[in-house]
């Protein structure tokens, strides 16, 4: 009896949370569910990057299993093949995807939306001397998996890491990760290749893009250090970042 009051419970608050997006679609910012497939993906591109994320020191979270292992391990002598897709498919739609495991992030992430979309409107693409790419609607996707957060700059689709209590990788809130990805999608073309910066240049860039514009509002943001300061004496303002591509341009 105590399993369908539950499953009842579950079933209203899905239903609930269907009605509520409808509403946040016409939102800047529209929170998703993923699917077993998405996640398939998402774990799976995760693995094939196991090298770059052991480089750069980051902490990535996987489904536990020898399968996954096995993966990574493969990852790293460049043997993965669509067989091991497969087996992962196969892994992830049987034993680990469980839609119910993304309620509490959901929940949470949601209460987030007012602030993101008030975070975007400080940023005036008219004010800047380059191109900072700007989507009508950001889709913020929800995974348990991955580094903490990711990008897709052609779609402005965004990966949020999640965990099965509603919480974040390295803070309370979802609008720190979140508008980190989106500086991201917004420097991408103009900045980033345009003028080929690196990795660590580009994560100092945008950390310090979002502390100048958003401090105010995000202020527990924390900046990363990956050991590339070139650009800090440039920026020490949010005016400086009116002239961004001039300084990389001096440094790169």
């Amino acid at each position: 009896m105590k399993e369908i009051v539950r499953d009842c419970q579950i079933l209203l608050i899905l239903s609930a949370i269907l009605f509520s997006s409808i509403s946040y679609s016409q939102s800047n910012v529209r929170l998703i569910f993923p699917t077993a497939t998405e996640e398939t993906d998402y774990i799976w591109r995760t693995i094939i990057d196991t090298r770059f994320f052991k480089e750069n020191n980051y902490q990535v979270s996987l489904p536990e299993g020898k399968l996954i292992k096995t993966l990574q391990e493969k990852a790293l002598k460049n043997q993965l093949s669509d067989k091991d897709y497969k087996k992962l498919k196969q892994f992830v739609t049987a034993k680990v995807f469980n839609k119910k495991d993304y309620l509490k992030g959901y929940e949470k992430t949601k209460k987030d939306i007012k602030l993101i979309e008030t975070l975007l409107k400080q940023i005036d693409e008219d004010e800047l001397n380059w191109d900072f790419k700007k989507f009508k609607t950001y889709e913020v996707i929800l995974t348990l998996y991955g580094p903490g957060g990711s990008f897709d700059p052609e779609t402005g689709r965004i990966i949020l890491y999640i965990t099965k209590e509603g919480n974040y990788k390295q803070y309370k809130k979802a609008a720190h990760t979140i508008i980190h990805e989106i500086t991201h999608i917004g420097i991408q073309e103009s900045i980033v290749n345009e003028f080929n910066v690196a990795h660590t240049l580009k994560e100092r860039i945008v950390d310090l893009f979002v502390k100048l514009y958003f401090g105010k509002q995000l202020p527990n943001y924390k900046i990363q250090d990956m050991g590339d300061y070139r650009i800090d004496p440039y920026l020490k303002s949010k005016n400086d970042i009116k002239k961004l591509n001039k300084y990389v341009r001096l440094i790169e």
